[in-house]
């Protein structure tokens, strides 16, 4: 939560999908994320289906085949098995 305060990234839990997107939107706006990011229903229904809290870094092939999930983040993240996944399924 401090790392949250920290980065401005603080905020009310959003009471609509409306809400959630401009959340969604300032969070990737100011920690500087440079990749699509994806937000999820209200039904957490993407969430449940790949483990994803509190967060996860995955690696989907075209057709939605996982290739590479990595543990839980963010002190589970490891960018290098992350380049060399993407490295292994790039044909």
């Amino acid at each position: 939560m401090q790392s949250n305060v920290r980065d401005h990234v603080l905020f009310a839990s959003p009471k609509d999908e409306s809400e959630r997107f401009s959340v969604a939107g300032a969070c990737v706006r100011k920690l500087g994320i440079k990749f699509p990011a994806l937000v999820d229903g209200f039904d957490n229904r993407v969430e449940a289906a790949y483990t994803g809290w509190p967060d996860r870094l995955y690696l989907i092939a075209p057709g939605g085949r996982v290739l590479y999930k990595s543990k839980p983040g963010p002190f589970g993240f490891d960018p290098d098995d992350l380049a060399t996944a993407i490295r292994q399924n790039i044909k």
